[in-house]
This record gives C-alpha cells, structure tokens and sequence, in this order.
C-alpha cells in the first residue's frame, strides 16, 4: 500500500490507448473488433492527466509498435498474426495515424514505444521513471489482462509503487477484466479513476 502520495513525484501510465485500437478508423475499428468499454477510457482518463499536471506530475503514453520490414510488411509475432489476422502495412507503424495516442489524450510529456505487452521491455520507461524520480506509477489503458498486467507486474519486480484505474482499464471480456483486477491486488493499489483523482487533489 502506498503509504504518502506526492503528485509532483507521480506519473499516469496510460497503455495502448492509440488510434489503432480506439478510432473507427483504426486497425480494429476498420475490422470491426472495437470494444465500448475501451472508447470509453480517454474521456475517464483525461480529468486525471490534466489534475496530475497541474500538480507537477507527470504524463507517460506507452504505445504498441509494429516494426515495418523493408516492405512495409510489420513484423508480427506468430501469437499475435493468429489472434489478429486483419493486422498489415500501416498499423501501428511509428509516426502512422494509427499508432499516434488518441487525439482526447494527446500530447504525453513522454511516449514509450514497446514492441510486446509490457511497457517495461526493451524500452526506456524505466530510463524515464529513475530520471524523473518518480515514486508513484498510476496506470491504466488496454487490454487489463495483457499490457496492463504485464506492466503492473513488472513495475512490482523493479520495487515500483503503482496503483491500478479499475475503471480506467478494460478488456474484451468484462470477465476476465474483473478476474484480472482480482489477481493484481496482491502487487498493486487497485483505485477507481474517481479515488485517484480524490487522492491528486489532496
């Protein structure tokens, strides 16, 4: 539990919240996989972002990547090409619409660009955090039992304090969104977007 909370030594942590899973537009929106419950997140998220800047905190935006081949063919783990057929040139291609942060969010104080579900691996996140002294990570985004998960997880492994937006994550199934936040409890403060925007203002 975090026991003393300094917003100017806080970070919001936002996962995948980019155009290519939230945009009609978007990768998923143009394969019709787009989820109500993820849409609604930038709007739950933004009260928080615009609190903790005005504390002195901080605004982080990790964001899928699909590295291009030669050919612009994104090189797509095996896993990933099986569950997401519709998947091809132009998604989630850096500096691409599509893998820009939706416009309700934009711009981050600072983008993390990550190739797999957490936004700790082989990324400079960790970098970021240490050089900015944060003490406190909040974090939400999509999906709660992929990059969500993994990030908490590994922010536990590095003695990182974060507290995890029960609403202000979501998955493809309420289910196993709910399960998730069940199972994260033990490594992480779970508050509503509402608790945490409380605990900002002091």
């Amino acid at each position: 539990m975090i026991q003393t909370f300094d917003p100017a030594r806080a970070a919001l942590l936002t996962i995948d919240l980019q155009n290519d899973f939230l945009h009609p537009e978007g990768a998923y929106g143009r394969a019709g996989q787009s989820v109500p419950t993820m849409g609604a997140l930038p709007d739950r998220i933004k009260p928080l972002v615009d609190a903790l800047r005005a504390k002195g905190g901080t605004y982080i935006s990790a964001q899928f990547t699909l590295v291009p081949a030669s050919d612009g063919t994104p090189l797509i783990a095996p896993h990933l090409k099986a569950l997401r057929p519709f998947l091809g040139k132009g998604d989630f291609a850096p500096g691409g619409f599509g893998h820009c942060l939706v416009d309700k969010l934009a711009p981050a104080e600072y983008t993390v660009e990550k190739v797999a579900y957490s936004a700790f691996y082989q990324t400079r996140l960790e970098y970021i955090l240490h050089a900015l002294d944060i003490a406190t990570l909040i974090v939400g985004g999509i999906v709660t039992n992929g990059g969500v998960a993994s990030t908490v997880r590994d922010a536990h492994l590095r003695s990182i304090e974060t507290i995890l937006l029960s609403d202000g994550c979501a998955a493809f199934k309420d289910d196993v969104h709910e399960a998730t936040l069940v199972s994260l409890g033990t490594v992480t403060q779970v508050q509503t977007c509402a608790e945490a925007l409380a605990m900002i203002h002091g």
